[in-house]
Parts: C-alpha cells; structure tokens; sequence
C-alpha cells in the first residue's frame, strides 16, 4: 500500500513546519508563522493569474477547434505533458488511491467541459460569476468558524454585482452549464486535496490528468476531427494546456496540501476580479463603478479569509 498522508498535512489545518524551528529565536516565530500560513494563498493567486491568461488563448483558438475540441487539446496536451515531468508510479497503491484519483479525474474533465460550452453560450464574465458560486457554496458548508460565513457572503455579493445584478438575461442553457461547472469545481477542490495527501509531488494530478483527456477526448474529435491535428491549433492548444491546467492545477494541488478547503474556496472568489482586470489591460474592455466595487468586495472577502488563516496558523506555530 502507499498511502502519502504522513506526506501532507491535513486539509482541515494550515501546515506551518516553518514556525516550529522560528520558535528558538524570539520575536521571529510570528513572523514565520504568518509567512508559511500565506504562501499557500500565493500559490493560489499565481494560479488564477494563469487560468485568466490561458482563457484568453482559449478565446482565440474556439473558432479553429470548438469548445469541446478545446478541451480535449487542453486536458490531453496537459496530461502528455504532466506524464512526461512526473513519470507517476503505477503500483503499490491501493483501491482507495486510484479511486480517489478517478473522481478527481471526472471532476476535471467534467469542470472543464462544462464552463467551454457556458462560455460557448454566455459572457465570459457571467459564466466565470455563475461558475464561482460552487467554491462559494463548498466554503460555507464545509466551515466550522462563523467568520467564514461573513467572508463568504461578502464574496457572494461582489460576485453578483460583477454579473451585473442579475442573470435573467442569460441563456439559460449556459447559466445551467456554468452552475454545473461550479458543482463541479467544488468536487474538484474536495478531490484534489485528497489525491495530493494519497500520491507524493504531482504525481496523483498526472493521472487525473489522463483520465480527465480519455473521457473528453471522443467528445472532442466528433466536434472538431481533423481540425485538432493543424499545427497552428496544436500550439495554441499546448499554450491552452500550460496556462490553464498544468500550472494552475499544479499549484494548487501544492496549496492544498497547507490550505483549509474553506479557505482555498473563499480565494476562489478571487477569480471573476482577475478576469474582469484581465479583461481590462488585454482586452481594453472598460471597467464601471459597480465592477470596481465588486472587484473591491471579492478582493476584500479574500484579504478576510488570508487573514484569518494567518492568525490560525500563527496561532497553531505559538
């Protein structure tokens, strides 16, 4: 059997090895203890700065290859990739191992073919808003502190004001696939956090990985076929898969290995503000009042979650 939870600490609590060795020293253990709680949310942050960048070469190769055929360059390009770097072990894990990378596996694929046909269908924006809500959701009931109530909730209103106070405008076949893909992010941070404590570095995410691109691969040849093998399509879909899956999904593996999952959704509110910033300096799509108090609400409601996080972890190093 390998089971890798001596590897990793727990979901529930932020790892702080750091702060133990601090303690010699005084004034200085604070001080490691706030920086090794902290390091996870910038892993996190980092990863959502790639997934924006890599939509936006997602958004240029859609009419070469189509959502789904997006996908399956994403998710199949990644895996190759990941297996190569990782070279994964195939033995001596257990049944509870390869189940939890399996449904870590549909997780992803389902996650990202679900949010391609919402963006086919709705504003990005929007669907990226609708998607969030599942992280949000995930945050509050997996809580045990009040305090995460109040920061989710403050999330959750910034993310309504940056879809523009409502979503009666929307097809309502992609706000249906966008919310899909919110439930299925939520499983995606459940399962992603177990597969990183059952399987040593990336190991566990290189085989999700291919699981993830087996199953969306016939949906991607039935809708695109021959247009995936184009060179200029399989560039840009290699581009796809760096930006949007290899390193975001890579980095937060590593934060959840020292974030509580609570807390890793709450920073998931974070990504509507990038996009709509991303948006803005790519795309030159002007931000409103009411985008830039939604940006400042989510950005608050995470400043609120890396702050209490920090106070455990400081808490937990005295």
């Amino acid at each position: 059997m390998n089971d890798q939870r001596s590897a990793a600490e727990p979901a529930a609590a932020v790892a702080v090895p750091e702060a133990v060795s601090a303690l010699d020293e005084p004034g200085r253990g604070r001080s490691a203890a706030r920086k090794a709680a902290l390091g996870p949310v910038a892993l996190v942050v980092a990863g959502g700065l790639s997934v924006q960048f890599g939509a936006a070469v997602a958004v240029l190769l859609m009419p070469k290859a189509g959502a789904l055929g997006v996908v399956t360059l994403r998710l199949a390009a990644a895996a190759l990739l990941l297996l190569v770097v990782c070279r994964p072990k195939l033995r001596g894990h257990s049944r509870a191992d390869w189940g939890t990378v399996v449904a870590f596996g549909i997780a992803m694929g389902g996650m990202n073919t679900l949010f391609y046909q919402a963006a086919d269908r709705i504003p990005l924006g929007a669907a990226v808003t609708l998607e969030v809500l599942g992280p949000l959701v995930l945050s509050v009931v997996a809580s045990r502190r009040l305090v995460n109530f109040v920061w989710a909730g403050l999330a959750l209103g910034g993310v309504f004001l940056l879809s523009g106070g409502g979503f009666d405008r929307l097809d309502p076949v992609g706000a249906a696939y966008a919310l899909g893909a919110g439930a299925m992010w939520a499983a995606y941070i459940i399962f992603s956090a177990r597969t990183g404590r059952r399987f040593p570095q990336a190991d566990g995410l290189a085989l999700a990985m291919v699981v993830a691109a087996v199953l969306t691969l016939p949906l991607g040849i039935m809708e695109a076929g021959s247009k995936l093998l184009v060179p200029s399509t399989l560039a840009l879909g290699a581009a796809v898969a760096v930006l949007s899956s290899v390193l975001p999904y890579t980095l937060e593996l590593m934060a959840l290995r020292r974030l509580p999952a609570p807390t890793f959704a709450i920073l998931m509110s974070l990504e509507p503000a990038i996009a709509a910033t991303a948006g803005f300096l790519i795309l030159d799509q002007a931000l409103s009042t009411t985008d830039a108090l939604a940006i400042a609400l989510v950005i608050g409601a995470s400043m609120g979650a890396v702050r209490a996080a920090s106070r455990r972890g400081t808490m937990e190093g005295n």
